[in-house]
């Protein structure tokens, strides 16, 4: 995951307000309610940290961005944040009660992050990965995420478990399907708050925008001022043994 820290520095500022939430059925899902101690790494600027958040847990935010954690920082003011990734979670061997990554495991290298995991987890504790993917059974979302050069965070009817290893098993799963308001404008922001968007040319970049706005000016249920972006929050549940 460090690695992959600066390229999300560039994109820190708008990150938070174009990126969608989560579903409060799908955080309720992944965490026990009686977890304490939730630790979320990757993240960012405290998307998923926030819904965590409840009276007695300790919620900690582990994230390598410099860039991210300062908007963290100025979004949730007194949270907990640490500069650390997957395989290096700065915390004491069986100190949480759940590890979340929401959006972040693609990220990580999943052998040594699963052993890291599983040494900051109880016994019996809860590792939580969910993706927000675009549903892309819909014929304009799958347009879009192509013009967008999107790969990877789509849903169309079939997802395979991520790779997590030894010591943990067999996931449970839930998905939830949702919408998200949307403006153009708000779905462009989307794009530019891509880390790979800030990596490209300029020219790439407008040619990128302009292609989003062709998708959206084809299809009348996708361009307007309250357009309804569909979404699956895939969820995956595993417990340390």
């Amino acid at each position: 995951m460090t690695g992959s820290a600066a390229s999300f520095d560039g994109v820190a500022g708008r990150y938070d307000a174009a990126r969608p939430s989560y579903p409060r059925e799908a955080v309720d899902w992944l965490v026990p309610q009686d977890a304490r101690t939730v630790v979320d790494v990757g993240a960012g600027t405290g998307k998923f940290t926030r819904l965590l958040q409840r009276p007695g847990r300790t919620v900690i935010a582990v994230e390598p961005s410099a860039g991210m954690r300062a908007e963290l920082a100025a979004l949730l003011p007194g949270a907990l944040a640490h500069e650390g990734s997957g395989e290096s979670i700065p915390l004491p061997d069986a100190s949480a009660d759940a590890v979340t990554f929401a959006q972040a495991w693609h990220w990580v290298d999943p052998p040594s992050a699963s052993v890291e995991v599983a040494r900051v987890l109880r016994k019996g504790g809860t590792l939580g990965l969910l993706w927000n993917l675009r549903d892309e059974r819909v014929e304009w979302m799958r347009e879009l995420g192509a013009a967008m050069r999107a790969d990877g965070d789509h849903y169309r009817g079939d997802t395979q478990d991520p790779a997590v290893e030894e010591p943990f098993g067999e996931p449970e799963r839930q998905f939830v399907e949702w919408v998200q308001p949307a403006t153009r404008a708000s779905i462009l922001d989307t794009v530019r708050s891509r880390s790979y968007f800030d990596l490209l040319a300029e020219d790439e970049q407008r040619s990128t925008l302009d292609a989003v706005v062709a998708v959206l000016r084809r299809h009348p249920e996708s361009d307007g001022p309250a357009i309804v972006m569909p979404y699956v929050t895939a969820s995956f549940r595993y417990v340390r043994p």
